[in-house]
């Protein structure tokens, strides 16, 4: 039991109604969890509207309701505190019913349309071997040091956010690796947290079905720097011409890297193949075994945070030249009939265009691509036909498919996407992405390239709200046997 006037610390409330000296258990803002002395906590969820649930919440045990309108009829034996953001005041307070573990970790987050999965994974695995205590919180897994916990969004809701947490701390770990999704911005799932330091990497055409314009997009984005302390970093990739607008009003110490701009940091492309990417960081050659541009800035942006955080420059690079691709991103496949497949999350214009890119570079017009790509469903429909404009324009041979349809109609999804092809010449669709996968490796000749887009380290496609196990790598290691 805890005392309710500490888990309100910090949380700006415009009126309490009842005792705040008193204990309470839990704090839940789903009304199904709620027990004996809680607080329930009602959000205006996208959906459904926590408010309609107070009455039963109390019911069902809760003796506190923080909410941000007060009920017609009050019950004398319950604490009503109004705030004006009940998702902001969730935040700070799961952060102080845990301890406020962030304020005893290094917690660096990282956020951008592309390359945060990517840069926070290998944060995580450079720290843990150069032999910190680490923990990492991902779209696609979570760890407290080596043990994993599954990830079931980009970035948990406030109370799993604290727990994992407060789990890392009572695990010794010293430095947090965090992807920061633009949701979890806007609904303040990261209100009460302290970050030691924050990482923008670019900003693309995403995520308008929820942000509805791409200037509140940028807002977004921007919201997480502007609530950064005067003690944390903030790092900016100035090769985004969005930038600068991220640190504009920001308190934290800036710093910036780059490729093709002047950066307090910056890499040298050398060489880039199938093979990984040759780097010179300030005058030393690296060898890594990541491919393309887009992972050099990726790698870049891992050496940036690494000194930031004190690791020993000749450590970092070491550690970095053995640094392995994150699951589903760029991952090579060799193909029976000596094509090669590459498994990508790309799932936005941008980051399409940077795979598509990358292995137009490498190989030169020498080899046929043939790019295997969907869109998902309930989910911004305006990038649909941009997707299959670049994957056209790109390659030489398109596949289009589902993606992750969930309650719409695959077909459409695609009708959707054809509106963006000026020709429909080597243009094939097949709505079953297994046989558009299967289709792909028989159409690819020796020293041919078949990328399978969107999905990556998904084991899953979602279909009328079922998820049915599928895995693009699984796939085309079936069509090996």
């Amino acid at each position: 039991m805890k005392k309710l006037k500490d888990i309100l610390k910090h949380v700006k409330y415009e009126t309490s109604i009842g005792n705040i000296e008193r204990q309470v258990s839990i704090i839940c803002f789903d009304s199904r969890k709620v027990e004996k002395d809680c607080i329930f906590v009602a959000q205006h969820g996208t959906i459904i509207d926590g408010h309609k649930f107070i009455e039963q919440s109390i019911k069902n045990g809760a003796s506190v309701i923080v909410c941000e309108t007060l009920p017609d009829e009050l019950n004398n034996e319950v604490t009503y505190i109004k705030v004006k953001s009940s998702d902001t005041a969730l935040g700070f307070m799961a952060a102080n019913y845990f301890g406020n573990p962030s304020t005893k970790l290094k917690l660096i987050g990282v956020t951008g349309t592309n390359g945060k999965t990517t840069i926070v994974t290998l944060l995580y695995n450079l720290f843990i071997w150069a032999g910190y205590n680490a923990g990492l919180l991902s779209t696609i897994v979570n760890k407290i040091n080596d043990k994993t916990v599954t990830a079931t969004h980009t970035t948990p809701d406030a109370l799993e956010l604290n727990y994992l947490l407060a789990q890392m701390v009572d695990e010794g770990c010293e430095y947090v690796f965090m992807e920061v999704s633009s949701h979890s911005i806007v609904q303040q799932r990261i209100a009460g947290l302290k970050f030691f330091g924050a990482v923008f990497t670019n900003i693309t055409h995403d995520h308008l079905d929820y942000h509805h314009t791409f200037d509140n997009y940028i807002k977004a984005k921007k919201l997480f720097f502007d609530n950064l302390s005067k003690t944390a970093f903030a790092l900016v990739n100035t090769d985004d011409k969005h930038s600068s607008v991220m640190i504009q009003n920001t308190k934290a110490q800036t710093y910036t890297y780059a490729i093709t701009h002047i950066a307090d940091f910056h890499v040298t492309i050398m060489e880039n193949s199938f093979e990984g990417l040759i780097l010179n960081f300030n005058g030393v050659d690296v060898s890594t075994r990541l491919i393309g541009k887009f992972n050099a800035s990726n790698l870049l942006a891992i050496y940036s945070v690494s000194i930031l955080c004190g690791l020993e420059k000749e450590k970092s690079l070491l550690g970095i030249s053995l640094l392995q691709s994150a699951e589903g991103r760029f991952n090579l496949v060799p193909l029976k009939t000596g094509a090669m497949a590459i498994v990508d999350y790309a799932h936005t214009p941008d980051a399409l265009h940077n795979v598509l890119f990358t292995i137009n570079e490498i190989v030169h017009g020498k080899s046929n691509i043939i790019c295997v790509v969907g869109c998902g469903g309930n989910r911004d429909k305006t990038k649909r036909p941009e997707m299959a404009a670049i994957a056209q324009k790109e390659s030489n041979y398109l596949i289009i498919t589902s993606d992750n349809p969930r309650n719409e109609d695959a077909q459409k999804i695609i009708n959707d996407m054809i509106t963006g092809l000026k020709t429909y010449d080597n243009v094939l669709t097949i709505v079953d992405r297994k046989s558009a996968i299967k289709t792909a490796c028989m159409l690819a000749k020796k020293g041919d390239i078949v990328l399978v887009a969107g999905k990556g380290h998904e084991k899953y496609q979602e279909i009328d709200g079922i998820k049915y196990h599928f895995d693009d790598k699984e796939e085309l290691l079936n069509f090996n046997l």
